[in-house]
């Protein structure tokens, strides 16, 4: 074996969502701050096509980079690289890193609970690990401020007609739309279909609508479609909801997505549904759970801003080392339609 590169890894998931944790491997990216690390790592795409493309990765996957904080105020600089973009927050990575800080004992594991603050591209995300016999049983994440961009628009889909749909920010931006009106149970075997449909969606809603948010330089475009089902109450009185989101360049979200969770939160806060301190359970296709929490609703800028805290469960799956050989012709990944339908 020749290789000049080696990354090692640490495989997680929560609620069915892939975030492998790297440990090893890397440099620290150029940047005076984590976001402009986490743009540096775009603009020069080796190491994300090194894991994220075929033959290494795949569409399914998603890395953490953990780096030291710029912040005092942090424990770990922390970057996401998704398949197509480094998102701002990610709810089930930050399930998956915080797990994989404390079981790896990365930092030292405290019982009942252990605190973490990771650095994000789009700030300071507060972290509460509940711990016994060594393990993280779950994992709370107190969001970035997420708000509702727009409400009730329109939006025309070629051969169905033109749909309501709102834009909303949980730690990435959303256009949301109703499931049931498309035809649609959220169900496995509806996933391609879903995706194909979703995929257009969020096409045509950033032609036709657009997103900038107010903080967050240069995030100007809406990242996801999220499919929803109505809201029920559960057995224990709690408003739950169904949903998938769809993540370029084509899959569907395991997890119920805690940056949807967020996006769908601060949209049932502005319809009058959910009031500070009320929880919701995000549900995903595969039916695993997210508990949700409005923490606080904040008024600034005529828009209101709720503050979301998501709680939720991750397992780790193995150690993962990639190595590179120079004479491999796909030292930078390929990309198939088949799996990759759209770049």
């Amino acid at each position: 074996m020749r290789s000049q590169i080696l990354i090692n890894t640490i495989g997680c998931h929560a609620a069915g969502e892939v975030g492998e944790v790297i440990l090893s491997g890397v440099q620290n990216p150029i940047g005076k701050t984590i976001a402009e690390k986490s743009k540096f790592l775009m603009d020069h795409p080796d190491l994300r096509n090194l894991l994220l493309l075929e033959p290494r990765g795949g569409v399914y996957k998603h890395f953490n980079l953990i780096l030291p904080p710029i912040n005092k105020k942090a424990d770990f600089g922390w970057v996401i690289m998704e398949p197509m973009f480094n998102p701002p927050m990610s709810g089930s990575n930050a399930i998956c890193t915080t797990t994989v800080i404390f079981e790896t004992g990365m930092k030292t594991m405290e019982e009942p609970f252990s605190d973490l603050i990771l650095e994000s591209p789009g700030g300071l995300i507060k972290t509460r690990a509940y711990c016994c016999d060594g393990k993280v049983k779950k994992v709370e994440i107190e969001n970035l401020p997420s708000f509702v961009y727009k409400k009730d628009c329109d939006l025309e889909i070629p051969d169905l007609g033109t749909f309501k749909v709102d834009i909303a920010f949980g730690g990435d931006s959303f256009v949301i739309i109703d499931a049931k009106k498309l035809g649609f149970s959220l169900i496995k075997n509806e996933a391609a279909d879903l995706v194909k449909l979703g995929e257009k969606i969020t096409t045509l809603a950033n032609e036709q609508i657009g997103f900038k948010h107010p903080k967050i330089k240069d995030w100007n475009h809406i990242s996801f479609c999220q499919f929803t089902l109505p809201i029920e109450k559960n057995q224990k009185g709690y408003t739950e909801g169904k949903n998938t989101v769809v993540i370029k360049p084509g899959k569907l979200d395991r997890s119920p997505c805690g940056t949807g969770c967020s996006a769908r939160m601060a949209l049932l806060v502005e319809n009058g549904i959910l009031k500070k301190s009320d929880i919701f359970i995000g549900k995903s296709i595969l039916d695993t759970e997210f508990e949700c929490k409005v923490e606080d609703i904040q008024k600034r800028d005529n828009r209101n801003y709720i503050i979301p805290q998501i709680s939720g469960s991750a397992w780790i799956t193995g150690h993962h080392s990639y190595f590179v050989d120079q004479s491999d012709p796909f030292k930078q990944g390929y990309k198939l339609s088949d799996t990759w339908p759209s770049y």
